[in-house]
């Protein structure tokens, strides 16, 4: 099941999916994103997996999309809205174990699972901003519906990493815990859900989604809003500065 850049491994009742590309912080691509979407619908068909945990490889769990100084993957725009689909509709319970970066799509990935547990430091950044562009992958939906309105406008127009200890806190996450812990809570956790009553959660993480989401209308707009940005000199000039690590000229065109 496992691809050059998703690890797959069924563990007894856990079903685990790695996004693997350390090098550059698990920056996922469309057959990443495709990759993970085929491992969380094998994962929630299979009566034996009672709980699916999304993690990634080496220090990172997500930096976003990968980037050159010609702009962003569009490609990612499809997939990435796609796989947090996927994981947000699934019937087994799905934990992503964030014990590094998430930024980028990396953020709305994370959130469209059922249970986030962070590291205290793992900064979570909706990066967009800085290279012209606005969230997408669900993120103004799922960050909206974690810490309300004025965060998420402070979050998204910003660009500020928040560390997992405050995102906890401002309930963007579940849990945080120190990096020192990270690994056993996680596997603690784990072992909780997965022992669980799988029925009961189902319906109470549809319920709850259905109650707190729309996904699919913000998907729709972040679609075209993001199409149209990522035509623009705006845009040309963010990722060429970010890749050079310089700061950006904008100059609304």
């Amino acid at each position: 099941m496992s691809t050059a850049r998703v690890r797959v491994e069924a563990d007894g009742a856990i079903g685990r999916i790695t996004l693997d590309a350390p090098e550059r912080l698990n920056a996922v691509d469309p057959e990443m994103c495709e990759a993970v979407v085929e491992a969380v619908r094998t994962f929630d068909a299979d009566p034996a997996v009672r709980v699916i945990a999304l993690t990634g490889e080496g220090r990172g769990f997500c930096s976003g999309a990968p980037l050159t100084a010609e702009g962003a993957q569009l490609g990612v725009l499809e997939a990435g809205a796609e796989l947090v689909t996927t994981v947000l509709g699934a019937r087994t319970p799905v934990v992503a174990l964030v014990h590094g970066v998430a930024a980028g799509i990396g953020v709305p990935i994370a959130l469209a699972c059922d249970y986030v547990l962070a590291a205290d430091e793992a900064p979570f950044v909706l990066a967009f901003a800085r290279i012209g562009l606005m969230p997408d992958g669900g993120a103004t939906a799922l960050v909206t519906a974690a810490v309300g309105r004025a965060r998420a406008m402070r979050l998204a127009m910003s660009g500020e990493a928040l560390p997992g200890a405050t995102a906890a806190q401002w309930g963007l996450v579940a849990e945080s815990v120190p990096a020192a812990g990270f690994a056993d809570r996680a596997e603690e956790l784990l072992a909780q859900l997965a022992s669980g009553p799988t029925l009961a959660l189902a319906e109470t993480t549809a319920a709850v989604n259905a109650a707190a989401l729309d996904l699919e209308a913000a998907l729709t707009r972040e679609d075209a809003g993001q199409r149209r940005l990522a035509a623009t000199e705006d845009h040309r000039e963010g990722a060429a500065a970010f890749v050079v690590k310089r700061a950006p000229s904008f100059r609304a065109r």
